[in-house]
């Protein structure tokens, strides 16, 4: 029997709190003019605290992040009209913060739409286009699912979503509107996301998060073992051409690291060796030209600063050629959300700087 996961363990702490918790943890900012595309981080606005262009400025600052993409978090859904339009209001959110804030955050938006509902869909997919004003890119819908019970940051998906064949009529709707597929599952579920990108070869499909191996729960104590199966997981993965992975996430609570416990938070270096066997398979597998940098910023805040994080990939990729290094940063998640780096404005700035709202 599969024990229940309890996820009180893990409980999050508001944004103001992870200020705190992080305040007194500052690092030098190794390398500050690597140009930095960050692939995957969230907008909100949330009884927990607001999280806005501004304030990713702020706690990238120092890092030449000239561009990043904004992902679905289940926020700013239009309050009424029909639901299944409802979450192209985060899409329009996200288009006025990015569009107010004069800078390369929320570049690329991707939104949610449930694939679920088949031919039906591309209404949805055409009114995040328009909504998106030029910056839409394609679509994530969570595909997460686990026995225990685990999906601390809202409920998990419906097991098996991924092999649905109302979901798969709605996922062919993506390739003809040049619409990419963002993947966040976990990592029992990887042969799930070998057949559906094997079946639809012509669909540009990004894992997010290293494939979702877990470490909490049943999983707690089990790293070795959950490893393995990871293993084969993205060894598969790696052998579709239509599919790319974000290296990052592992600030996720979800991986089972003690940080978010600690009386301080971690520093690079330990974040680097923490991480390291994680990037390394995905770097191995898959190829640079095929591994995008990621924060996940904010949730990653609950395990440390964003300044710990994106100087520890500096290190984890410190052997890598300076082509290479320009793949992983910046190059190759421009190249897959369509974003002209070179026109761009930093996204993060100097420090002591004032944050835009």
């Amino acid at each position: 029997m599969i024990p229940a996961y309890d996820p009180r363990r893990n409980a999050v702490r508001s944004l103001a709190a992870l200020a705190a918790w992080q305040g007194g943890a500052a690092e030098p900012v190794l390398e500050p003019d690597l140009p930095m595309v960050d692939s995957h981080h969230h907008l909100w606005c949330r009884d927990s605290g607001d999280y806005r262009p501004g304030d990713f400025a702020a706690d990238a600052g120092g890092h030449a992040v000239v561009a990043t993409v904004c992902v679905e978090c289940n926020a700013g859904y239009r309050p009424d009209g029909p639901e299944a339009l409802r979450p192209v209001g985060e899409t329009e959110f996200i288009a006025a913060e990015a569009a107010g804030a004069l800078n390369g955050v929320g570049a690329a938006i991707v939104g949610q739409a449930d694939l679920r509902l088949g031919e039906r869909v591309r209404e949805i997919l055409e009114a995040h286009i328009e909504a998106g004003q030029g910056r839409f890119r394609g679509i994530r819908q969570q595909l997460r699912w686990d026995a225990a019970g685990i999906g601390m940051f809202g409920k998990p998906g419906p097991r098996g979503l991924a092999l649905d064949p109302a979901f798969r009529e709605g996922f062919a709707a993506l390739a003809p509107l040049g619409l990419s597929f963002d993947a966040w599952l976990f990592h029992p579920q990887l042969d799930e996301l070998v057949d559906l990108a094997r079946a639809f070869p012509d669909t540009a499909i990004i894992l997010n998060h290293v494939g979702g191996p877990l470490g909490v729960g049943p999983y707690a104590g089990r790293r070795d073992e959950v490893l393995a199966l990871w293993h084969r997981g993205i060894a598969a993965l790696a052998q579709c051409p239509n599919v790319q992975v974000k290296v990052g996430g592992l600030g996720m609570l979800y991986y089972g690291f003690d940080f978010h416990e600690r009386a301080a938070p971690p520093g690079s270096a330990e974040l680097a060796v923490a991480w390291r066997p994680y990037a390394e398979e995905c770097f191995d597998r898959f190829g640079v030209d095929r591994c995008l940098f990621e924060s996940n910023f904010p949730v990653d805040k609950q395990s440390c600063s964003y300044n710990a994080l994106a100087n520890a990939f500096k290190r984890l990729t410190r052997g890598f050629s300076g082509a290479e290094r320009s793949a992983f940063f910046s190059r190759n998640a421009a190249r897959t959300y369509r974003i002209e780096i070179d026109r761009t404005r930093p996204a993060a700035m100097p420090p002591g700087e004032e944050a835009r709202p």
